[in-house]
């Protein structure tokens, strides 16, 4: 009776993991789900202000907001290992219409469509092609500040998001 009832909560706890976030798959050795936990975000007077407190781990961090246009833009932040701290849209020039993004493997962001990996340093530097598309960034005190001017001109990149 035991194991049966231990199978129950199991397809239970399995089937609401499932539900609470889309579908799942392996990447590398890790079981992944399609498209990291994003944290949404209200501008205020017309920026995004993110407290460097909460994106100075070394993690890429994901939030969305509401464009002008109404898109829900996804974008990423992330210091990388230069002590740098990079924002870009989760999406690229090459794969955006899978609007599946990027997920963080180490040092690396990963597309999780073609799989190309893109090194943390090179994110607002290199732009074009499957390279996630930069954000213009700066340090206001200890906060990041993100203008929703780029927001919106780089919105078309999630007209396809899921």
């Amino acid at each position: 009776m035991k194991r049966i009832g231990f199978g129950i909560l199991s397809v239970v706890l399995g089937l609401a993991l499932f539900a609470g976030s889309g579908m799942a798959s392996f990447f590398g050795d890790k079981l992944m789900f399609w498209g990291p936990k994003t944290e949404s975000i209200t501008p205020v007077n017309g920026q995004l202000e993110i407290p460097l407190a909460n994106i100075t781990d070394g993690k890429a961090h994901h939030f969305n907001v509401k464009a002008g246009d109404g898109t829900l833009v996804t974008f990423f932040t992330l210091m990388s290992r230069d002590r740098v701290i990079r924002a870009a849209i989760d999406a690229c020039d090459v794969c955006y219409k899978a609007g599946k993004g990027y997920l963080q493997d180490g040092d690396f962001m990963v597309c999780l469509n073609c799989g190309q990996k893109f090194h943390s340093t090179k994110i607002n530097v290199i732009r074009g092609g499957c390279n996630p598309a930069p954000l213009e960034r700066t340090v206001k005190g200890d906060k990041l500040v993100i203008a929703m001017a780029d927001i919106n001109k780089n919105s078309w990149y999630c007209k396809y998001k899921r």
